[in-house]
């Protein structure tokens, strides 16, 4: 796999994750990366402390710990920077009204490059640490996956609108623990609608979804999003007289300039370039032509923040000034691609 913008270790993510930042970015070498991004968690409430957290962490640790991530990761980006393109991030959250402010504080404290955004939450409630939290957020969305992934779309939306992220995160997360992950989106009309909103809302700020691999290696048979989401078509419907109504494909996510990033959401270094072969076979069968990844640069010296977005590009919008963006054509990526574990194989079917 050569770009992977999502990862994690035990030395900033503790009780979740294994192995030191440092043995992340030299295995990420080691499998040949080309580009390879440090995006620890944000730091949270101690209201929304993870069972691992309670009693080991403080809201002010878990700021000592971001900013000693950051410390280190520029000290790795210096001294390994020459083999690997790293990029310096975070994975930002989205759980009540206080995250908003938590993910500005932490823009405004550190240069970050980019930020991941996801939502690990619905409710309050997480939708991916184990079965019985998910249970415990179905029930507070009224007792159906129908519901919460109403709920956590909307949620997503409202992420979306106020953070723009660069970087969409497990854009279908909430398909984990559900009853039928491998089940879909398009089974549940109310929720589809809620999925093309976002797509479409993605499409029109210029984000980009990842391709994350995780879901793979948890034992999905698609990667996050899902097949049906990478393909996704927007219709219109037609009346037509004394006729059923007419539906008329436009465009899909890709042609409306939909784009898409490469992740594995490591948590340790044997997770580091993991089901990188089945993720290439999806990405065919999802006729994706071409993958994107982030480029470290630096901001104009005349750059403002709070500028007009409109001097911005297509490929270096304003709000990202660190982070531009090329894409690589999947035909060359198919030649490149070594299966590094026979294994992979079984992981994804077609």
């Amino acid at each position: 796999m050569p770009f992977s913008h999502h990862s994690h270790s035990g030395q900033f993510c503790p009780g979740h994750a294994k192995n030191t930042l440092e043995e992340m970015v030299q295995t990420a070498i080691s499998s040949g990366m080309r580009v390879f991004a440090l995006t620890e968690h944000m730091p949270r409430d101690e209201v929304d402390f993870y069972p691992e957290e309670v009693g080991n962490q403080t809201a002010e640790s878990l700021w000592d710990l971001i900013d000693d991530f950051y410390q280190e990761a520029t000290r790795l980006r210096m001294w390994y920077g020459h083999q690997m393109k790293i990029l310096i991030g975070f994975e930002s959250e989205w759980i009540r009204k206080s995250s908003l402010r938590l993910v500005r504080m932490l823009q405004a404290k550190h240069d970050f490059d980019f930020f991941v955004g996801s939502v690990h939450h619905v409710h309050t409630v997480p939708i991916d640490f184990d079965k019985p939290t998910y249970d415990r957020a179905r029930m507070a969305a009224g007792g159906s996956d129908e519901k919460l992934f109403g709920d956590y779309f909307d949620s997503q939306y409202d992420m979306l609108k106020a953070l723009e992220p660069q970087l969409v995160g497990h854009f279908d997360l909430i398909r984990l623990f559900s009853d039928e992950p491998d089940g879909g989106l398009k089974r549940f009309p109310g929720v589809w609608q809620k999925v093309i909103r976002n797509l479409r809302h993605v499409v029109r700020y210029g984000g980009i979804l990842e391709l994350n691999s995780a879901a793979l290696r948890k034992g999905l048979k698609e990667p996050y999003p899902c097949l049906e989401v990478c393909q996704v078509c927007y219709v219109k419907r037609q009346p037509r007289p004394n006729c059923a109504v007419l539906t008329i494909a436009e465009q899909t996510f890709q042609m409306m300039g939909g784009k898409f990033a490469m992740s594995d959401d490591s948590h340790a270094v044997d997770q580091v370039a993991t089901h990188y072969i089945p993720l290439m076979r999806f990405i065919a069968k999802a006729e994706i032509s071409a993958i994107c990844h982030l480029n470290q640069v630096e901001p104009p010296d005349d750059y403002d923040e709070y500028g007009d977005d409109s001097e911005g590009s297509i490929d270096r919008p304003r709000r990202w000034p660190k982070a531009s963006v090329s894409c690589v054509c999947v035909e060359e990526l198919f030649e490149e691609a070594v299966d590094d574990s026979p294994s992979e194989d079984e992981e994804y079917q077609q």
